[in-house]
């Protein structure tokens, strides 16, 4: 497949079926590469822009419309570019808002792409270079998040899924962790909104203008008002400037926003295309699609990709079908709980349902395993006494039983923390714990010695001063 093209590709539009278009290509020696760019023009002389997903006989290129087809008439002229949807070289992107295409949204003027850097490789998937270490060096980045800093460590070059239904606070998390990873560490970050609503992506924008933090931060967006073929892409446009950023000897945090509406696109293109859905009513190529998205999250021997990914999980169902393909791919898979939200613990983490692969006395030492264990096997318990207690009552437990219910509710507790991104909104100032005081605190609580001390006091607090 030819990678480049040193003359444009001329064809004609032979069906247009809502954002499929077919395009015909008879009379060209030659016919667009998969994931090649097509241009055309509607009636109003506005320019549509498509993308070739599949190629038929009698040299008919199917396409993906990736802008609004509205006037888009039979036989008008298409152009094949040669190229794939190619985004600026990352030091262009620092502190920009763009779109799939690598155009600016922010109204700060237009952005230099010369140097551009193509999100596919024409013809077939783009494969990550392999790079085999002899000794993996676990390097842990904290958040100042007590929660995840004690149960779930964000190692350096991991995947954390941040799991959830609709409401439980997944943009929030993500935006606090781009917070204080970026003002704490300096490092390179890349946020992609891919699917979620305009407003979300506004305030986010706005909000780390508000806290000077964008100037190592790339923003991308696909939201759920664009096609499809937008908000499968933006995905891959977010990974490219990731790869950029680390081509160039930075560690970058690559964050996405939402990755099942990634795979939920690959559904709807699917759809469009006619393609018979497997039985659970995904794409048959879903599994696919998600390790193509996943192979390019990758460290080599001297930089690294660190990825936060929130998933949506359609009515809390942790079984469904996407759910499960996502988060096979991840190191630590942190899942929020209604149930949690409902009694004001944010953040929202459930530690039962959730886990970490670096939980590991090799990875973050034998003081944090030990103890992370502990509040583990406490929490384990207080569920237990939970459903007894919703049926007796407290007093009715016994003497040790009640102490560990309550240990259990200070521990609780103790791990949610007011956030600096949601300080408008509760009115307390956020709180960044370092992990050597969220492990005396819960060294305290687990081994009884703040025992007098009452639960509420632990609530919605930083360090513990007791």
């Amino acid at each position: 497949m030819r990678e480049e093209s040193k003359r444009y590709l001329k064809g004609k539009i032979a069906a247009v079926r809502g954002p499929i278009v077919d395009i015909s290509f008879q009379g060209c020696d030659e016919i667009p590469a998969i994931y090649e760019i097509i241009r055309s023009k509607n009636v109003d002389g506005q320019e549509v822009i498509m993308e070739v997903v599949e190629q038929l006989a009698n040299k008919i290129s199917r396409c993906v419309c990736l802008t609004l087809n509205f006037g888009l008439r039979r036989n008008a002229e298409a152009i094949a570019t040669g190229a794939a949807i190619t985004m600026p070289d990352s030091q262009n992107c620092y502190g920009r808002l763009m779109n799939t295409f690598g155009a600016p949204l922010d109204n700060a003027g237009p952005i230099n792409s010369a140097k551009g850097k193509p999100i596919r490789s024409l013809g077939h998937r783009r494969s990550s270079e392999i790079v085999l270490e002899k000794k993996r060096e676990y390097r842990m980045m904290q958040t100042g998040i007590k929660m995840f800093d004690f149960l779930f460590p964000l190692v350096v070059g991991s995947k954390t899924g941040i799991l959830g239904g609709a409401a439980l606070g997944k943009s929030i998390l993500t935006l606090e962790i781009i917070h204080n990873v970026v003002r704490k560490a300096g490092g390179s970050c890349v946020f992609t909104g891919a699917g979620e609503r305009i407003r979300e992506g506004n305030e986010l924008f706005l909000e780390m203008k508000e806290k000077n933090i964008l100037d190592k931060v790339a923003l991308i967006f696909g939201q759920m008002n664009e096609s499809p073929g937008v908000r499968y892409e933006v995905v891959f446009s977010g990974i490219t400037v990731a790869e950029s950023m680390q081509e160039k000897g930075e560690d970058v945090i690559f964050f996405v926003d939402n990755v099942y509406r990634f795979t939920q696109a690959g559904a709807e293109l699917s759809a469009l295309m006619g393609r018979i859905p497997s039985e659970t009513g995904y794409q048959p190529t879903l599994v696919t699609e998600v390790s193509e998205f996943h192979e390019r999250i990758r460290s080599t021997a001297a930089t690294s990709i660190t990825a936060v990914e929130a998933v949506y999980v359609p009515a809390d169902d942790l079984t469904d079908p996407a759910v499960v393909t996502i988060f096979s791919h991840l190191d630590s898979i942190i899942v929020l709980s209604r149930s949690h939200v409902q009694r004001g613990l944010y953040p929202a983490v459930n530690p039962i349902l959730s886990s970490s692969a670096f939980l590991d006395p090799t990875v973050i030492g034998d003081r944090h395993f030990k103890t992370a264990n502990e509040a583990k096997k406490l929490f384990q318990k207080y569920e237990e006494l939970q459903k007894l207690v919703s049926v007796i009552g407290i007093d009715e437990l016994s003497k040790q039983e009640r102490i560990l219910y309550e240990r259990a509710q200070k521990l609780e507790n103790f791990l949610t923390q007011p956030f600096f991104v949601a300080e408008d909104y509760t009115g307390k100032k956020g709180e960044f714990v370092e992990l050597e005081e969220t492990l005396l605190g819960c060294e305290k609580i687990i081994s009884g010695r703040v025992d007098r001390v009452p639960p509420q006091d632990f609530y919605m607090i930083g360090a513990l001063k007791a």
